[in-house]
């Protein structure tokens, strides 16, 4: 007889866990894992890798998935390692060989080709990907043998560098690190990168190194993660505000502060600025209560004059992080 499963008490957690993902599991696999373990009441990720790929999943938990398109839309780095002269039907190590075809391209023409990818470059999405077309899922067309029609997207490649080459050998092989905007597939460009050098190749790894300002060196294993107690896994979390690295911030005093949580704009000398953090005092703080230091109230943006709200924390909010945060930062 199986013992009944304790039903496990959600609370409010707020702030960044930035996850090693490891292989074989699913992006959402990895949060709802994160999540059971820190008990948070509400969790997002900032964009999901393959379950053929490991490395940087930054995990949003409470307020902090407010922020979470931001590092959606942000630039990644990855390191991939491309298999020359076999083709797939996923662009991966997953799918079956349905081409085989000899490598004889020079290191010379590997030098030409991938200079080639840099830069802005169209890319049509693979089959094999989340991608939807009439409110379908590409792979779920894939699945029943369909190919349709898919519109090339541009994407940048800031950057493509050659770690290692192997062009003889039972296994020809290109190892890369690509940094790159947002939506490029890198199973589509280990593709065209094959079929430029004549020879065709699928990826047989990829590990995300860097989203945003995020690296792997800052990230926390599974495993790891798991093995610290309550404590532990709570100190692993980063402020909210970490998601807003590259913003501008403004201060403001307790009305205006009061007054821009209602979702109001208000005015004063700033610059025009696209991405502003907005600090000021605790919602409802005595003034002749010892200062707290300024808490994070939302994301703005000003134009001619006006401080334009975005994304607001809720006082609620604002107090739950302050009770769980010994130092709030700014």
């Amino acid at each position: 007889m199986h013992a009944p499963r304790t039903r496990v008490q959600r609370r409010p957690v707020h702030g960044v866990l930035l996850l090693d993902k490891p292989l074989g599991l699913s992006s959402n696999q990895v949060l709802q894992k994160a999540k059971w373990l820190l008990r948070a009441e509400k969790a997002g990720h900032t964009g999901t890798l393959d379950p053929l790929a490991s490395g940087v999943l930054p995990l949003c938990f409470g307020a902090a998935t407010k922020f979470s398109q931001i590092h959606l839309n942000a630039d990644k780095t990855y390191e991939t390692t491309v298999r020359l002269g076999l083709k797939t039907a996923t662009g991966d190590a997953e799918g079956p060989v349905v081409e085989s075809r000899p490598v004889d391209c020079t290191a010379g023409q590997v030098v030409e080709v991938l200079d080639r990818f840099m830069g802005p470059i169209e890319q049509v999405p693979p089959m094999h990907s989340a991608l939807k077309k009439d409110g379908k899922a590409l792979y779920e067309y894939a699945r029943d043998g369909q190919t349709v029609e898919r519109a090339a997207r541009h994407v940048v490649i800031h950057d493509l560098e050659l770690l290692d080459m192997q062009l003889q050998g039972e296994a020809p092989h290109l190892r890369l690190r690509v940094r790159c905007s947002k939506g490029t597939y890198i199973r589509t460009l280990g593709e065209d990168i094959g079929e430029a050098l004549g020879c065709g190749g699928h990826l047989t790894a990829l590990r995300r190194t860097a989203t945003g300002p995020f690296d792997a060196t800052q990230c926390i294993a599974l495993d790891a993660f798991e093995a610290l107690d309550e404590e532990g896994r709570l100190a692993r979390l980063l402020p909210v505000q970490a998601l807003l690295d590259g913003h501008e911030a403004v201060m403001l005093d307790a009305e205006h502060a009061g007054r821009f949580l209602s979702g109001l704009r208000r005015r004063g000398d700033w610059a025009d600025k696209e991405r502003v953090a907005v600090f000021g005092p605790v919602p409802g703080q005595n003034a002749d209560t010892p200062t707290v230091p300024p808490v994070l109230l939302g994301s703005a943006h000003t134009m001619a004059g006006e401080l334009i709200p975005g994304r607001l924390l809720s006082p609620s909010e604002i107090q739950q992080i302050l009770e769980t945060s010994p130092e709030p930062a700014t």
